[in-house]
């Protein structure tokens, strides 16, 4: 196997891998924490939730039938890639959740609602990290944003200010209430995994004295540094380290999420 094939099956392999984890935690949160106490979420996940509760009907069955239009739509929308990896994500998901018994952790609301919706904002960011998804909320929002002037952000929460308003109807604010306290959970979460676990800064440092900057990065402070060539531009005062050398010199920060490679972590200066 030579080293192009190589690489590419070991990021299928992690893909599955963060998949099959994604699922179990999914599962977890809605078997040992939503499930049981009756709550809800936003998203695909929720409407499955709300029809159940009011039907009976088989949460398992519902995340395939509900989430099937969002997959097809994937398929022009994303990727075929996406589209399969996603089918294998919410098809284990629906088998998990049927097949699987959890036990239930707890019946304090407030638990219910930040936990349940932690695991399960767990599952649904390292299924995004494995390539798909098993919430089809995603999908639309991606659709829509591109045929109109909303973002993905705007999509989702109007989606779910719609589920959110039906289930405040259907059962009681306090629940309505409570499905917002654990979409938030969950949104959370989603972002930490897939943005990434550590954030790190990022500085751009543009200046005449620029030698002398670096050797103070690297000697002095213990951070690695890259040299680019540019032109010269007028720029504001900096600060610390960079002022003493160059007064002048033009700093950018901004932050970096999920690095790797090089010399991310601080070495201890001697």
């Amino acid at each position: 196997m030579d080293t192009k094939k190589r690489i590419e099956f070991k990021h299928i392999i992690n893909d599955i891998f963060f998949i099959i984890i994604g699922v179990l935690c999914a599962s977890f949160g809605l078997k040992g924490f939503l499930l049981p106490n009756e709550f809800i979420d936003g998203g695909v996940m929720g409407i499955s939730l709300i029809i159940t509760e009011v039907t009976n009907f088989p949460l398992s069955i519902l995340l395939i039938i509900i989430n099937a239009p969002f997959i097809i739509l994937g398929f022009s929308t994303i990727s075929k890639q996406f589209a399969i990896r996603s089918i294998f994500a919410i098809i284990l998901l629906a088998f998990s959740v049927h097949f699987i018994s959890f036990p239930m952790i707890t019946n304090d609301k407030l638990l219910i609602a930040v936990f349940g919706g932690f695991f399960l904002g767990l599952g649904i960011g390292l299924a995004i990290r494995g390539g798909s998804v098993i919430d089809g909320t995603e999908v639309l929002a991606i659709f829509i944003s591109k045929k109109s002037s909303l973002t993905i952000g705007d999509v989702i929460l109007i989606f779910n200010v719609m589920i959110f308003s039906v289930a405040a109807y259907i059962f009681s604010i306090e629940i309505s209430l409570y499905a917002m306290l654990t979409y938030l959970s969950a949104s959370k979460t989603v972002d930490f995994v897939v943005s990434g676990i550590e954030e790190y800064v990022g500085v751009t440092i543009i200046s005449e004295q620029s030698e002398e900057i670096r050797t103070a990065i690297i000697e002095k402070l213990g951070r690695a540094c890259t040299i680019y060539l540019g032109k010269r531009g007028y720029a504001k005062r900096g600060d610390e380290e960079i002022e003493k050398i160059d007064e002048k010199a033009f700093v950018v920060m901004h932050s970096i999420k999920d690095a790797k490679g090089g010399m991310i972590k601080k070495r201890p200066i001697e």
